[in-house]
C-alpha cells in the first residue's frame, strides 16, 4: 500500500467539502477519482500534497502516519502533483524550471550543463524529446505539461497526482499523455489520476473511486464497471437520457445573418442562425471557430463581410456594442476571460446589467440581488449564499453564473464556446437542459464544441470549418461523424 487516508475530514464556512473519507492507494496502480464537480476532488488532493490540513483524520504514506501534510514534507514523501494550471515561468529554460528552486550548482554559481544534463537523463528514461535549452514559452502546452512531469519525477516522486491533465490538451497531445502514463505506471509510479473525461478512466486506470457530495460513494475495479454504473454513482440518480430530446422550436425569424466576414484567421464565412435553433461549430483546434465568435462578439475585428440582426447591419467593434445588440459569449475559458474569481456571486451576475440596475452612479442593490436570486434559482446554482466567491464554487457551478451574467442581460443570440469543459455529467446534464430552455423560449444559440458527441448530441445544423473557411454544413438527418472529421481535416 502506497497511500492510505483515514476518515478525513474538511469543513469550511457553510460547507463540508470532505466528511470522513476513507480511502487506499495500492503501489504502482493508475487510481482513478471520479465525481462531480464539488464532490471533494480537489480538496482531497490538496490534503494529500500538503495544500491545506485536514480538521481530522490521518494519512499514512508508506508506513509513516501524518495527522497533516506541508508541501515541503509531502514532496519528500515522495508524492507530486501536476495541476491543470502548470507552475512554469516561460522566461527561463525546461532545465531552470525543473530545478526551480533546486538549481545545481559549482560554489555559489548555478552551473546550468549539470541541469541540462540531468534534465536529458529523465527524458531519455521516459522517451521524451525536449531539448533542456529550450525556453519553456516555446513550448506547446503539450511539451508544457511533459516538463511538468519531468520536473516532479527529478524530485524523486514515487507518486504522482494528475489533476484533469487531458483538459488543455489536442487529439495528438493527449494520446502523448496517455503513452507517458503507461511509462510512468511501467516505471513503478503510482498515479492518482482525476479526469471528467470517462474514456481515460477506462482507458487508464486500474481502479477508480467515486466521490459524492465530500463523501466516498465506492471504489470499484475499473474493469469490473462500466459507464452507467459509474455516471449513476457519481450523481446519485441514473441520467436517463445523455443529450435531453426537446421539441421542434426552430422559427422563420433569423436573428443573425453573417455574409462573407474575415478577420483573424477567419475567411469569408458566411451563415445564419434563426431563433429556436442550436447552430453548431464543429472543427479541430485553430479551424476559426472561437475567432468567428469573437468577431461576433466584437472582441476581434472585422476586416470584411457583413452581419445582420433582424434586418439592420451591425458592426459591434467592442463587447459592449455586441451586448446591446442582444449578443452574448460564454467563453472558453471562463476563470481567464469569464469570471471575476475574487468577487461574489451576486457581483458576478450582475456586473453586466450595470448600467441598467443603477442611477447617478449608484446600483441598486434591491433589484441587483433580485436578480441574482432570481438566477441562482432559474439555473439551480449550488452555494450557500450569494456573497460567496465565484473562486470557491465548482467548475460546473462556476459555469452557471458566468451563464447567468449573459442571460442577464436578455441577449437574442447565446453563443456558447466549449460550454462543458472541465465540467462533471450532471453539470453537462443541466448545462443541456438550459440550452434546450433557452431556445424553446425562443432564443438562438451558437454552440463550440470540439467533442464531436456533443455538438452532434445538441445542435440543429452543424457548419464545419478549417483553417478559417466553411468547409461542410449538415442538418440533423445527415450528421455522421465520419462526414464531419472529413469536413474538419481538409479545404
Amino acid at each position: 500500500m502506497f497511500l492510505e487516508l483515514k476518515n478525513i475530514t474538511k469543513t469550511y464556512p457553510g460547507v463540508v467539502a470532505l466528511d470522513n473519507v476513507s480511502l487506499e492507494i495500492i503501489e504502482g496502480e493508475v487510481h482513478a477519482l471520479v465525481g462531480e464537480n464539488g464532490a471533494g476532488k480537489s480538496t482531497l488532493i490538496k490534503t494529500c500534497t500538503g495544500a491545506i490540513s485536514p480538521d481530522k483524520g490521518t494519512i499514512v504514506i508508506q508506513g509513516t502516519e501524518y495527522t497533516s501534510l506541508t508541501p515541503k514534507s509531502a514532496e519528500l514523501a515522495g508524492v507530486g502533483v501536476i495541476y491543470q494550471e502548470f507552475n512554469l515561468v516561460d522566461e527561463l529554460s525546461v532545465a531552470e524550471n525543473i530545478f526551480l528552486g533546486r538549481a545545481i550548482r559549482k560554489g555559489v554559481v548555478i552551473d546550468r550543463k549539470a541541469m541540462e544534463r540531468e534534465a536529458a537523463k529523465i527524458f531519455e528514461q521516459f522517451d521524451i524529446d525536449i531539448d533542456p535549452r529550450k525556453l519553456v514559452g516555446e513550448l506547446t502546452v503539450g511539451y508544457q505539461q511533459l516538463v511538468e512531469i519531468a520536473k516532479a519525477m527529478s524530485q524523486n516522486a514515487k507518486m504522482l497526482i494528475m489533476d484533469e491533465p487531458s483538459a488543455p490538451l489536442t487529439q495528438t497531445e493527449v494520446q502523448a499523455l496517455y503513452a507517458m502514463v503507461e511509462k510512468l505506471k511501467s516505471a513503478g509510479v503510482t498515479i492518482i489520476y482525476i479526469s471528467h473525461r470517462m474514456d481515460e478512466i477506462f482507458r487508464l486506470s486500474d481502479r477508480v473511486t467515486v466521490l459524492r457530495d465530500g463523501e466516498k460513494v465506492k471504489t470499484l475495479q475499473t474493469a469490473e464497471t462500466n459507464l452507467d454504473e459509474l455516471v449513476t454513482l457519481m450523481v446519485g440518480r441514473e441520467l436517463k437520457e445523455t443529450y435531453p430530446t426537446r421539441k421542434d422550436c426552430i422559427t422563420d425569424d433569423v436573428a443573425i445573418t453573417v455574409e462573407h466576414i474575415s478577420g483573424e484567421i477567419v475567411d469569408d464565412v458566411s451563415f445564419e442562425i434563426r431563433k429556436g435553433e442550436v447552430l453548431g461549430f464543429a472543427g479541430l483546434i485553430g479551424s476559426g471557430r472561437t475567432e468567428v465568435a469573437e468577431i461576433l462578439f466584437g472582441y476581434k475585428k472585422k476586416t470584411a463581410g457583413r452581419i445582420t440582426s433582424h434586418g439592420k447591419e451591425i458592426n459591434p467593434r467592442i463587447p459592449k456594442e455586441a451586448i446591446a445588440e442582444g449578443i452574448a459569449l460564454v467563453p472558453e475559458d471562463r476563470k481567464k476571460h469569464g469570471a471575476l474569481l475574487e468577487r461574489s456571486i451576486k457581483d458576478n451576475i450582475s456586473i453586466s446589467i450595470l448600467e441598467r440596475i443603477s442611477s447617478f452612479f449608484t446600483v441598486n442593490t434591491t433589484e441587483e440581488d433580485k436578480v441574482a436570486k432570481h438566477y441562482r434559482e432559474a439555473i439551480r446554482i449550488k452555494t450557500p449564499n450569494l456573497e460567496q466567491k465565484i473562486k470557491n464554487l465548482s467548475g460546473g457551478n462556476q459555469q452557471k453564473v458566468i451563464i447567468a451574467k449573459w442571460l442577464a442581460t436578455e441577449p437574442t443570440l447565446v453563443i456558447f464556446d466549449e460550454p462543458t469543459r472541465g465540467i462533471d455529467v450532471g453539470a453537462k446534464s443541466e448545462i443541456y437542459a438550459l440550452v434546450n430552455q433557452l431556445v424553446e423560449e425562443g432564443k438562438a444559440v451558437l454552440m463550440i464544441s470540439s467533442e464531436m458527441e456533443e455538438v452532434m448530441g445538441m445542435s440543429d445544423r452543424i457548419i464545419v470549418l478549417h483553417e478559417g473557411k466553411v468547409t461542410g454544413e449538415l442538418s440533423r438527418k445527415d450528421f455522421n461523424q465520419e462526414t464531419i472529421m472529413g469536413f474538419a481535416s481538409r479545404n
